[in-house]
């Protein structure tokens, strides 16, 4: 048995059984991955993969098993070459972080600044995607931290830890009717087309539960992840914006009107999450506290330590107090 081999049936677990994708993410051949397979098949004496034909169909209840051993061996082995590189050379290294386009173009420039000046050796790498290939991402390994307002209580070996509360502002031209509604009603948003985020992203499900307890039918005409293209829409005229307090600009929007949000909805948090066994270097440490004030190492390594997000839940609640609201 080779360490190979358990790289290769976990990558083409996660690459949704497809042999090609794998090899392509591995920087090999196909025929290579797919005999390797075989052969450790061979080696244990059970099928690791149903096949049909020539293609893998799912994984077996052995396959099932053996990659859930494969994975925390292949997390250890990733610990004891960050270990190691800790020791060698603690101010070098990658630090890789997967988030929206809110986050990385609003919440995260300073901090990216601030962690440039101080590890200057330290590689930095944004993968922007949804807020499931976000969280997906952190929970196989692929990116180190996930930076996400929804869908990552969805992986149970994600350890995630709350950031700050946001909330959300409605987006006008100076000379619309909403300027001058006093004060400010769901109502009277609802009388107006509505260009906002793509459900799932943003916390947009807390925006469109606001409307439903009210009873209110909604126009959307137009959804994006970005929130620059929905004020590019709204300066159209297609229709109003609802979007992230933090992603109006006061310098740069000066054509546009905020409107202040927060006595509509219920705020959202925005949290950080790692895979749970993964060792966090200093300089990883140092970025979430950077972040987010409040989670220092101590808070970190001891929420890590819980099995459950319930049990992670209950020690945040009572360690940290309350989070910063922008």
């Amino acid at each position: 048995m080779k360490l190979r081999q358990l790289h290769y049936i976990q990558e083409v677990a996660n690459r949704g059984l497809n042999v090609t994708a794998a090899a392509e993410a591995l920087f090999t051949s196909q025929p290579g991955v797919s005999k390797q397979i075989r052969l450790l098949e061979d080696e244990l004496g059970v099928l690791i993969f149903e096949r049909n034909g020539k293609h893998l169909t799912r994984l077996t209840a052995a396959g099932e098993a053996i990659l859930g051993i494969a994975s925390r061996i292949l997390q250890d082995v990733e610990n004891i070459e960050r270990i190691a590189r800790e020791h060698r050379d603690p101010a070098r290294g990658s630090l890789r972080l997967a988030t929206t386009h809110t986050q990385a173009r609003y919440a995260l420039p300073p901090v990216i600044q601030r962690f440039r000046e101080r590890y200057p050796e330290v590689a930095l790498h944004i993968h922007q995607g949804t807020p499931l290939q976000i969280a997906e991402a952190a929970a196989k390994g692929e990116v180190d931290f996930a930076i996400a307002t929804e869908a990552m209580e969805h992986f149970e070996d994600l350890v995630m830890m709350p950031c700050y509360h946001w909330n959300r502002c409605v987006l006008v031209p100076p000379d619309h009717p909403l300027t001058r509604a006093q004060p400010l009603s769901l109502e009277a948003i609802a009388q107006y087309p509505i260009v906002t985020y793509v459900f799932g992203f943003t916390g947009r499900s807390l925006l469109d539960r606001a409307f439903a307890d009210k009873g209110l039918q909604v126009q959307v005409v137009l959804t994006a992840v970005d929130a620059d293209v929905i004020k590019t829409y709204v300066r159209l005229g297609l229709g109003v914006g609802i979007v992230a307090r933090m992603a109006y600009d006061p310098q740069a929007d000066t054509d546009l009107v905020a409107l202040d949000a927060r006595h509509l909805f219920r705020p959202s948090t925005t949290r950080i999450g790692f895979k749970r066994g993964m060792l966090l270097r200093q300089y990883m440490y140092d970025f979430m506290q950077m972040f987010a004030p409040q989670l220092n190492r101590n808070i970190v390594d001891r929420c890590a330590a819980f099995p459950t997000h319930e049990e992670r839940a209950d020690f945040l609640a009572h360690a940290i107090g309350e989070l910063p609201i922008y």
